[in-house]
């Protein structure tokens, strides 16, 4: 998709779109087109149950007389309701309708509206940045889709004052978009396709934008003594792999810098952000195996990795005034002779052992070695960790919010900010001894599971534990990282959840100015 901005004036041809404020109301764009078309926008308004509302559309053939091929009413709702959220919705909701009608271009017009908390050029930019988030497709498999069912649209031009200044906007949101649609394509991929080496490889196409790209081998990780990790994936014939990725955009040195962080604040001390995400490019269960309906949709399992890489992509595309370490851990949790038994104890690259009582409970196994070496090798201002880590958060919190999990409350309080204002939602979730006794073992420091009850609480008790006292929080992603219906701004299909509320986070907090 291509994005445009032009001062503001109704275009003579093609496909326009204007906006219609809650009960009708027309735009001074829509009531300029009103004229033109002599009263016809209005009479097919009333001859319609289109109101105006948030997320309506009405469209219409335009008169022979008008020089326009076709006229998208897009309702806007309330003036005073019209935020960044919902601009991004409207531009999704535009390339949705436009999309399959055949028309390879169309023009919207944003005018001034009193009352709106969003001057012409942000909501222009936010609008196009709706729509290009709208406009992603997987579907590089499909074969013999006939052209007439491929979406046509390919240029959107967007009138606003200050067009300057929306181009300008929209240009920074775009880097974010390509953050976005990069996580998207790695959790959409087929687990054949994309495994530990492949996805480490796709890791390493950073480099080209100015990250710096390391990749462990299973070598490296026994010498450093990553048993945990490396325990998930030994029954894989894939080998295992851990990706260290560095940017930084504010010392600029081509290393991040990893000196000590303050206790108990929030991003306080000079040490990188750390992003840590677990990546279990497919997932049986091992010799727990899961059962075979639905597994098929354990290519995803790795979506918190797709997240950290995204995001490095999103940082580094936008050049962003930061020092960030994405780290993830990368294996395939497959049954073999090879692979670890129910029952198993393992010695963690902390040193602390772990009963391994169900093999299906791998991811933590898998962050207990990433988070332990961030912290070791970083000694990181604060940590974030992203997994599709736990069936139990969707029974908690269904597919509307991640859980989040913390042991700081500044931090916590960030990043839910953070995932109110771009639209991506958390919510807290507990913490505590009690919890943490449900993971006490006979026969090691730890057990991998605990009771039925708590199951996404004692999964964020186990990784506390590798932590330390830096600021940290686990945001479990099960139930947001695949969607089954299309959303305004985001397809079904992978989500990328995270990926822009990280951007934000970092952006609202830590970037250098």
């Amino acid at each position: 998709m291509k994005f445009t901005f032009t001062a503001p004036k109704l275009p003579e041809t093609g496909v326009l779109v204007v906006g219609v404020l809650d009960d009708r109301k027309l735009t001074p764009s829509a009531k300029a087109l009103d004229d033109r078309m002599k009263g016809g926008l209005v009479r097919a308004i009333k001859a319609s149950r289109f109101r105006g509302k948030k997320e309506q559309t009405l469209t219409l053939l335009a008169p022979a007389d008008s020089g326009l091929d076709r006229v998208l009413a897009v309702g806007l709702g309330k003036p005073d309701a019209l935020n960044t959220l919902a601009a991004q919705a409207t531009g999704g909701l535009i390339y949705a309708a436009l999309a399959g009608t055949g028309s390879a271009a169309a023009t919207v017009a944003v005018d001034v509206l009193e009352g709106c908390p969003l001057e012409p050029a942000v909501a222009a930019a936010e609008m196009a940045f709706g729509a290009h988030l709208r406009s992603y497709r997987f579907d590089k498999y499909r074969t013999k889709v006939k052209p007439e069912d491929k979406p046509a649209l390919k240029t959107l031009t967007l009138t606003c004052a200050a067009a300057a200044r929306a181009r300008t906007l929209y240009g920074q949101r775009a880097k974010v978009a390509d953050g976005v649609f990069l996580t998207r394509d790695l959790v959409s991929e087929p687990a054949n396709v994309i495994y530990p080496e492949s996805l480490a490889a796709a890791a390493k196409g950073l480099t080209k934008l100015g990250v710096k790209v390391e990749v462990l081998g299973e070598a490296q990780m026994r010498k450093l003594g990553m048993n945990a990790l490396l325990g998930v994936g030994q029954g894989s014939a894939r080998e295992s792999q851990l990706v260290v990725m560095q940017w930084n955009g504010a010392s600029g040195t081509g290393k991040a810098k990893a000196k000590g962080a303050k206790k108990g604040k929030a991003g306080k001390g000079d040490g990188p952000l750390a992003f840590i995400g677990k990546g279990v490019t497919f997932d049986t269960g091992g010799i727990s195996i899961k059962p075979s309906a639905g597994m098929e949709d354990m290519k995803w399992d790795m979506g918190g990795a797709g997240v950290v890489i995204g995001l490095m992509k999103a940082l580094a595309g936008r050049k962003a005034k930061v020092d960030a370490v994405g780290i993830v851990g990368l294996v395939e949790n497959m049954p073999s002779g090879k692979a670890q038994r129910p029952g198993d104890i393992v010695t963690s690259l902390s040193g602390q052992t772990i009963e391994v009582l169900n093999t299906d409970a791998e991811g933590r196994l898998v962050l207990a070695d990433a988070l332990w070496y961030c912290k070791d090798r970083f000694k990181p201002r604060l940590m974030v960790d992203l997994a599709t880590l736990t069936g139990a958060i969707i029974i908690s919190l269904g597919n509307e919010r991640a859980g989040l999990f913390s042991n700081n409350d500044e931090l916590a309080e960030r990043l839910f900010a953070a995932g109110d204002s771009v639209g991506e939602l958390l919510w807290r979730m507990p913490l505590g001894e009690a919890y943490d006794k449900l993971i006490k073992s006979d026969a090691a420091d730890m057990k991998n599971i605990g009771n039925r009850g708590a199951g996404s609480i004692t999964a964020a008790q186990f990784l506390k534990r590798f932590v330390g006292d830096v600021p940290w929080a686990h945001l479990d992603i099960a139930g947001v990282a695949w969607s089954k219906a299309d959303k305004p701004t985001v397809p079904k299909g992978g989500t990328a959840y995270g990926v822009r509320l990280l951007d934000r986070f970092v952006a609202d907090h830590y970037e250098s100015k």
